[in-house]
């Protein structure tokens, strides 16, 4: 259910990336935030175990990032 939310985010946010550059970066902020909160949370754990648990949270704000600064990237090279 998870992997599902953060694909549906990362679509929103490429087409709002493309739409409203401006805008966008606030919600990849308001995005990122609650994965930030995970990553941090799961990285308290001892060993390799706080590795293996901030992994999944790291690439999907990995993949939040990547999805906004491609659309924003695509905007520029638009020719209108």
């Amino acid at each position: 259910m998870l992997i599902a939310a953060v694909i549906g985010f990362c679509v929103l946010l490429l087409v709002l990336a493309f739409l409203l550059p401006r805008l966008s970066t606030r919600f990849q902020r308001a995005g990122e935030k609650p994965l930030e909160l995970g990553q941090r949370g799961a990285s308290s754990a001892p060993g390799k175990l706080g590795q293996w648990l901030q992994r999944p949270f790291g690439k999907s704000r990995r993949a939040v990032s990547k999805s906004g600064s491609e659309g924003r990237k695509a905007r520029s090279k638009a020719p209108f």
